[in-house]
């Protein structure tokens, strides 16, 4: 059986009640990858219900139980890191070596972060006569995005298996296939059937019906801040609970004595990595005035060292964007930004010199950008990289909070008390100083039209718990 062309509903791998097929497409080379089933309402409905009838024991499942099966879990997904990291590649574009690492080794690590986290919560307290005890909040829908497709799939996993909750998941149906086998070891784990389902579809219909059905207890959304509000809406219907990780145009602020040199260049490779397709990217960078045309020297030298290609090639830096639309919409603000103004310092419109077929954008670096451009307000999820100017401290941390975003911000300085003050003044969920590593059991989540709630660590774990209280003495005899 070719499980991509099929959901896993109750256990089982279940042919898909709607007509459809979506085709999976290669962005380096736009041949098509796979086909997979466009599920309707009719497979939602299937797919809710085994969820429902699956909470009645899961949701009363050990401690010991739930972590061990995060453990076998994490085990599982580890003995085929280069099968999804490969898989993960051809079908969103990032470069296999760095697949491998993060795409494929990032979700293991969550996994086995929450086998640990679980055992470690303490799921009923006392307080004085009361009781207070955290419940799985019920049956959840997860809609999810392909740009790290199987790290946010198992992000909300992880912690909704923690919690005891039972889930139907709907991943992108631009890189579905990864999701294909994360249920194939769910199908060897020995998960119980119903606690996680896998509807495939595009998000008009199957991700619209998950999010509208009564029988869903809370949605956990991962996209656009566009289709996050459609989400929302559905959802708003029947009172269940919401959470959204969404959109981010974030600041990265270079204080008047950082280390250009390294603070410029790593802007530069954080903005473009995953060829920019990264909802947390660095995409504006505020220098010191008097300090610009040195960063947009580093920044231009950088850019220009990075390797765009073919994403099996150990040598590349940066694959393709995703898909054809992904591409239209990044030149269109590419041509956006020459129109306005901005001094290009690299890059541009088309495609890298060499490349004349795949979805590949050229590494662009804008300069003498003013914060009310299209480039500096709008969410490119591209290669591309603003530079703004600044006069004081105060007018970096204003330019930085003047967006509809607030997801993440970054600061470097020579002082780091220095650099964390600034941090403090930052309306973003999180902030990275002087180039400090992702910190996978940090939590993250945004400001503003970013989202709410927070993922990852024992923050994400809070997300899938409601709270009850006890109340009461014990009667006299």
């Amino acid at each position: 059986m070719d499980h991509r062309r099929h959901h896993y509903i109750g256990g089982r791998w279940t042919t898909s009640l709607g007509d459809g097929w979506i085709e999976v497409v290669n962005p380096a080379t736009e041949a098509t990858l796979a086909r997979i089933p466009a599920g309707d309402a009719a497979d939602v409905e299937a797919a809710v219900a085994a969820g429902r009838e699956a909470f009645a024991s899961w949701c009363s499942s050990s401690i010991e139980e739930r972590a061990d099966l995060l453990e076998r879990l994490a085990d599982g997904l580890e003995a085929r890191l280069d099968e999804i990291g490969e898989t993960i590649s051809l079908e969103m574009g990032m470069p296999r070596k760095q697949a491998c690492r993060v795409q494929a080794g990032l979700p293991v690590a969550t996994a086995r972060s929450y086998a640990g986290l679980v055992r470690e919560t303490k799921f009923s307290r006392s307080f004085g006569t009361t009781q207070i005890v955290r419940e799985p909040v019920g049956v959840c829908g997860f809609i999810t995005p392909w740009n790290f497709p199987l790290h946010q799939i198992v992000g909300k996993v992880a912690p909704a298996l923690a919690a005891g909750c039972t889930m139907v998941l709907k991943p992108s149906e631009v890189a579905p296939l990864n999701a294909v086998i994360l249920a194939e070891v769910v199908a060897e784990v020995g998960l119980p059937p119903g606690v996680f389902n896998l509807v495939q579809g595009v998000g008009a219909v199957a991700g619209a019906a998950l999010a509208a059905h009564p029988g869903v207890d809370m949605i956990s959304f991962t996209g656009s801040t566009r289709a996050g509000v459609a989400v929302a809406q559905a959802a708003a219907v029947s009172v269940k609970r919401v959470t959204q990780e969404l959109g981010g145009k974030s600041p990265n602020i270079l204080l008047d004595d950082a280390d250009f040199e390294r603070a410029v260049a790593g802007g530069v490779r954080a903005c473009f990595f995953n060829s920019g397709q990264t909802c947390s990217a660095p995409a504006r960078m505020l220098v010191p005035k008097n300090r610009q045309a040195e960063a947009e020297t580093i920044a231009q030298r950088t850019a220009q060292a990075m390797r765009v290609g073919d994403p099996a090639d150990p040598a590349t830096q940066l694959g393709p964007l995703v898909s054809q639309t992904q591409y239209d919409k990044v030149q269109r603000l590419i041509r956006a930004g020459l129109d306005e103004g901005a001094r290009l310092v690299s890059g541009g419109l088309g495609r890298p010199e060499g490349l004349e077929h795949g979805y590949f954008a050229r590494p662009t670096v804008f300069s003498a950008v003013s914060n009310s451009m299209q480039i500096a307000r709008e969410e490119i999820f591209g290669p591309v990289l603003a530079i703004l100017g600044y006069e004081d401290e105060n007018e970096a941390v204003a330019i930085a909070n003047d967006t509809d975003y607030g997801l993440a911000a970054y600061v470097s300085s020579a002082d780091l008390h220095r650099a964390r003050r600034v941090a403090l003044r930052l309306r973003a969920g999180q902030v990275q100083l002087n180039g400090a590593p992702y910190d996978p059991t940090a939590p993250f989540g945004g400001y503003k039209q970013s989202g709410n709630g927070r993922e990852f660590g024992r923050w994400g774990l809070e997300e899938f718990l409601e709270t009850k209280a006890i109340v009461g003495y014990e009667v006299p005899r």
